[in-house]
């Protein structure tokens, strides 16, 4: 008995002493991650990447003796800086990589290594990414997020053996075949339209890791984002075929690119099988009803929605208020916008877009003041609708150079120093009606959309208003103004104020 207690009293040392071990190297893997951030010297970081990038093809003793003249502080946030500095390009950051292996006070974790791999795998290096992949797993630096970059890298590259020659190599190094990472792989492939690649190693690693139905309505949702539908509807038969429950958002999704495709009757049939219709169903049935004109079918499911209890939200109401516009119907559109308790941005956006169809860009227009009177933020799209509403997509033609995109346009190129293009415009306009090439509004505001942008809308709102254009004069200077407390906005942030 004194025996099996001293060996038991053995044992719950070993176990002690153990512990202890593991805690102390968990808490120094812990306290790299969690040291503050010190502030990176930019000299230093300038001088190292300058360094990195002349002296690339260099011998190791020369590059290395270059690097240790800068005297910078090697630290984990600086390492993550230089890979900041080079995105696309594998070999200064691998040279680096190579640098701090041979200083002894500085240690990878798991995040220096997946900057890495993101940086290899986008400079499609495979044979190099794929070393670094195992000495991560040797080094048990692997995690979720090593999964999604480099099956992303290595799916984009068409290395599709080695995507599924990486789950098997995890394996090995104690990450266990996971449905959940599985899943979040297959996720981030159909993000990136790359779900035949996903599909692909779902089926290649059936055997190892069972999908269900998360991993197929990834798929499902990845194939009709890419128009797909045959191979959606393939996959859709399978997850039926195996019992699993239709997940909302793949039907949606299927139903959403039936009617994209004018198979209005399929996604018809597809709402109609389905138990237990939601609202969110509902307002994408409508919705697509009233962008087509089909107004009584809209109303028909609308009714059928209220007897069910399920009340309409706003974005609903939006669709029936457009469908209504688009129609003529303009005093029951008014109707049911006045009724709505808290009109939000998308109440706004269908009267702005149901009233520019009927070409009332000046009530269009006075929505516009109504929403920012109510508090409600114009967003990118609110302009460019309005603009796409004053002076047509391809810009306005008209005899006053103020506003004439013709003008416009040939004023830029002659400012980019085109003047043979600007030339050859004009004579062609000349001997015979070109139009000017549709005008791009979104790169146009974003182009504008800083200090310089600010003094010009001034400007512009200046001159539309001497032109007698007010309602344009009140869009462009309400754009300037959002782009003034937006820049001021920045700058204290910036300063820390």
């Amino acid at each position: 008995m004194i025996r099996t207690t001293i060996s038991n009293l053995k044992s719950l040392f070993k176990l002690h002493s153990h512990l202890q071990l593991r805690l102390l190297t968990d808490s120094t893997h812990h306290s790299e991650l969690n040291k503050p951030i010190s502030p990176i010297n930019p000299t230093h970081l300038l001088r190292v990447c300058t360094i990195l990038y002349q002296q690339q093809n260099s011998p190791d003793s020369r590059l290395h003796s270059h690097l240790k003249t800068c005297n910078f502080d090697l630290s984990h946030e600086f390492f993550l800086q230089v890979c900041n500095k080079f995105p696309y390009s594998w070999k200064p950051i691998y040279r680096f990589y190579q640098f701090t292996q041979k200083e002894s006070n500085f240690t990878h974790t798991s995040i220096s290594f997946n900057k890495m791999v993101d940086v290899i795998g986008k400079a499609k290096n495979i044979e190099l990414l794929w070393d670094i992949l195992k000495e991560m797993g040797e080094k048990k630096f692997v995690n979720d997020q090593t999964f999604r970059l480099a099956l992303k890298a290595l799916a984009s590259a068409r290395e599709l053996k080695k995507c599924v020659e990486f789950f098997h190599l995890m394996n090995t190094h104690g990450f266990v075949y996971s449905l959940e990472k599985l899943n979040k792989v297959v996720e981030v492939l159909c993000d990136s339209k790359l779900v035949f690649e996903a599909k692909y190693i779902v089926w290649k690693l059936k055997e190892s890791i069972k999908p269900n139905g998360i991993t197929y309505k990834y798929l499902i949702i990845g194939f009709c984002e890419v128009g797909e539908l045959i191979e959606a509807s393939k996959v859709w038969n399978l997850l039926v075929d195996e019992g699993f429950e239709l997940e909302v958002d793949a039907v949606e999704k299927m139903m959403d690119t039936f009617f994209k495709n004018n198979q209005f009757d399929e996604a018809l049939k597809l709402f109609r099988s389905i138990d237990g219709l939601g609202l969110s169903t509902y307002r994408l049935v409508i919705s697509w009803m009233c962008k087509r004109g089909k107004l009584s079918q809209a109303y028909y499911l609308f009714e059928e929605m209220l007897k069910r209890g399920i009340h309409a939200d706003n974005a609903t109401l939006a669709a029936l208020i457009y469908g209504l516009l688009s129609k003529g119907r303009i005093r029951e559109a008014y109707k049911i916008a006045e009724g709505i308790e808290k009109p939000d941005i998308s109440v706004y956006h269908g009267l702005i877009k149901g009233l520019l169809r009927l070409r009332k860009a000046s009530e269009a227009t006075q929505v516009f003041r109504e929403m920012i009177n109510k508090g409600c933020e114009p967003i990118m799209h609110t302009y460019i609708m309005l603009l796409q509403g004053h002076l047509g997509k391809r810009g306005r033609k008209g005899p006053d150079p103020v506003v004439n995109f013709e003008t416009i346009f040939v004023g830029g190129l002659v400012k980019l120093g085109k003047s043979l293009e600007a030339t050859k415009y004009v004579e062609r306009i000349m001997s015979g009606g070109v139009e000017v090439p549709r005008f791009d509004y979104n790169k146009f505001l974003h182009s504008f959309s800083n200090e310089e942008g600010i003094v010009m809308f001034e400007e512009v709102a200046k001159r539309l208003r001497e032109a007698g254009l007010v309602d344009l004069a009140d869009i462009f200077q309400r754009y300037g103004e959002k782009m003034t407390t937006r820049d001021r906005r920045r700058r204290t942030v910036e300063s820390g104020h």
